[in-house]
């Protein structure tokens, strides 16, 4: 996973590089903490649900030239989760009546909560969410920085549970350890059977920027110039599979069709694999920024025509 943050000069950015590798353990007071943590963390996340205020945002109208025009859309309900001290304070107040747990825990539990509350908000004025407040399905706890003493000349971690109780985990000699060498280690996740420990490092980086076509990728990286890429190959093999896909199912062969769909995914697969691999080894220290695009809106019936939809959708944008 790689996070950009901030612009250092036109073509290179400070890189923050994170990778993550998980050390499996066993311990029964892992289970008992997952539990205890995922119980207050439902627990957080249904007070701040009760507590939510809804609001509406109106059309903004501005006028252009002669006439009015709406540039925010319809009216929409918008949820404002409490963030006050208040609030807060009640919140940690009630979730500590029943933590084992060292305090720290239920300050890792709020923080949590609040983050999922907001992805959920950030998904629901998208339209990708619906009105009903998140449930939490997996078993995982999240360890906050304080309750972490890392050593890292001895290569290992110790999680404070309870005042005077500790869990250590090591990663030294794991299979990992070189490629992390003198990265700094970021707050783990702790699961049933298994510690993700997340190790982070900063770097200088290139930038190459990618326009999107149809038939090809067009770039431009400083050191190299403009750069190239043919995607008829992938195209072609897209109609082939199309017509292929076609013919099955005129003849009602479901079987035969079912193939064709795994054989073109596994070769549209095989093609982007060879792409990213040949692109990493054009410039090995870079990053590839891609357009945004909505596919979405690219094949609908209501906006594009249904030659243009069917070119579109050849296109594997998610891939």
């Amino acid at each position: 996973m790689r996070r950009w943050l901030r612009v250092q000069g036109d073509s290179s950015k400070t890189l923050e590089l994170v990778k993550a590798y998980s050390v499996p353990i066993r311990d029964d007071r892992i289970s008992k903490l997952i539990t205890c943590y995922v119980k207050a963390l439902q627990k957080a996340i249904d007070m701040i649900w009760d507590n939510i205020e809804w609001g509406y945002s109106f059309p903004k109208i501005v006028r252009r030239g002669r006439g009015l025009t709406v540039i925010t859309g319809l009216k929409i309900h918008i949820p404002m989760t409490p963030g006050d001290n208040v609030f807060r304070k009640s919140l940690r107040d009630m979730l500590m009546k029943d933590n084992p747990y060292a305090s720290h825990w239920v300050d890792a539990v709020i923080r949590t909560a609040y983050s999922i509350m907001e992805n959920w908000r950030k998904r629901y004025l998208k339209g990708r969410a619906r009105k009903i407040k998140p449930k939490i399905r997996r078993r995982f706890a999240r360890c906050k920085i304080t309750l972490m003493k890392i050593d890292h000349e001895s290569k290992s971690i110790r999680i404070t549970l309870r005042p005077g109780e500790y869990l250590s985990i090591p990663w030294r000699s794991t299979w990992f350890e070189h490629r992390v060498k003198d990265w700094v280690v970021g707050e783990i996740i702790i699961k049933d059977d298994r510690i993700v420990i997340p190790f982070k490092s900063s770097e200088e980086i290139r930038v190459i920027g990618w326009d999107s076509n149809e038939l090809s990728l067009d770039g431009y990286e400083p050191s190299i110039g403009f750069i190239h890429v043919d995607l008829r190959p992938l195209q072609s093999m897209k109609i082939v599979y199309e017509r292929k896909k076609a013919n099955a199912q005129r003849k009602g062969r479901r079987e035969l069709y079912e193939k064709y769909v795994a054989r073109e995914r596994n070769r549209v697969r095989d093609f982007i694999n060879k792409l990213s691999a040949r692109l990493r080894r054009l410039s090995p220290n870079s990053i590839h920024v891609f357009e945004d695009l909505d596919k979405g809106d690219m094949v609908s019936r209501k906006r594009v025509k249904k030659a243009r939809r069917k070119r579109n959708h050849r296109t594997p944008c998610g891939s």
